[in-house]
């Protein structure tokens, strides 16, 4: 077998161990036992396998983003746009280089990726859109390098991971136009297989029934999947309704400017015929026409942790939590009808703040 074929996969098929052994090994790192560890590098001499790439025998100081290619619009989306920006400042800050890697979670997609960064990363941070599997979990793990999550965790999985509070952000958004006497209230979800849009949903819902009010289906239009203008074609169906709701709930901010359009486009006004406020915050929601009610997450700080967390995980400093949230604000803007100096009930954890 050639020198630069051989994989950790390779050396734990041939040592019976598991590639997160294999790695501690290689990375000098204890939880090994003295004969396994023998083992492992008594045949990892003997094929040749090396992970030097400089001249002082260790790895280079690279982490890998890995972004699925399903997901590839996280890369331009202003939302995911935020949170690699994060993680590759904080990385530049520690002395890392970051390589992006595109992959598909086929056989031969995995194959790809772990030819790409075995022995060339020191860990992975995975920034998809949400759509984790316990399978592609394996999948990850088996390529025997430290692993953080973004936006996205797996049940059953201690996997390390980054949120924003989502069911904290969809409650707020849902309370605020409660507090303002809303009560028929139409709901834009999203895809039920992302756990952070789930979650947002379960939110919005908890506070309703709070309130002791029941959202009817009829006014939670399911979204189009695949559509980029799911937002505008749920509120098109909202719209058709002989009882229009007062408020609307958006899940994420890119749902809400396709509800605004289609609202306007009826000739209604926003927000003396219906008021609308929405997740996430980008930097367009300030300069919608209204100015977007909006709750804001804080999306380069999740990218910074995510980038320190994985760091810990590489010089193995100290135990780290496994899941780590990070908490938002309602920004009060012109989209509800608010008063500038009104104040919002917000559930424990969110903070409030009236952008001018």
């Amino acid at each position: 077998m050639a020198k630069q074929r051989v994989s950790m996969r390779d050396i734990a098929r041939l040592a019976n161990v598991s590639v997160s052994a294999v790695s501690l090994v290689v990375r000098d790192k204890p939880g090994v036992a003295p004969e396994t560890r023998e083992r492992i590098q008594r045949i990892m001499a003997q094929l040749g396998y090396t992970t030097s790439t400089g001249s002082n025998g260790e790895k280079p100081m690279t982490i890998g983003l890995m972004i699925e290619r399903s997901s590839m619009p996280v890369i331009f989306d202003v939302f995911y746009g935020d949170i690699i920006r994060g993680i590759q400042s904080e990385a530049r800050r520690l002395g890392y280089q970051v390589l992006l890697h595109i992959f598909d979670r086929e056989a031969e997609g995995m194959e790809s990726l772990r030819a790409s960064v075995e022995g060339k990363v020191r860990g992975l941070v995975i920034a998809n859109d949400g759509d984790i599997t316990p399978e592609l979990v394996v999948q990850l793990e088996s390529i025997g390098v430290p692993l953080v999550l973004v936006e996205s965790y797996v049940p059953g999985h201690r996997l390390p991971c980054i949120l924003g509070d989502n069911f904290t952000a969809g409650y707020t958004a849902m309370r605020h136009l409660l507090d303002l006497g809303h009560r028929r209230i139409a709901v834009l979800g999203g895809p039920r297989k992302y756990s952070s849009l789930t979650d947002r949903l379960k939110g919005c819902l908890a506070a309703a029934a709070e309130a002791g009010l029941l959202i009817p289906a009829e006014l939670m239009p399911p979204p189009v999947h695949g559509h980029p203008q799911k937002g505008y074609l749920q509120m098109r169906e909202v719209l058709q309704l002989a009882q229009l709701p007062t408020g609307v709930v958006a899940i994420s901010d890119k749902t809400a400017f396709g509800a605004m359009e289609a609202i306007k486009e009826a000739g209604l006004r926003i927000p003396h015929d219906i008021a609308i406020v929405s997740i996430d915050d980008v930097d367009e929601s300030a300069y919608a026409r209204p100015p977007l009610t909006t709750v804001h997450i804080p999306r380069l700080e999740m990218g910074t942790l995510a980038m320190q967390k994985l760091h810990r995980l590489i010089t193995n400093d100290a135990e780290i939590p496994v899941k780590s949230v990070v908490y938002g604000e309602l920004v009060v803007r012109e989209s509800c009808g608010a008063a500038s100096g009104s104040q919002t009930s917000i559930a424990p954890g969110a903070r409030l703040s009236h952008a001018k």
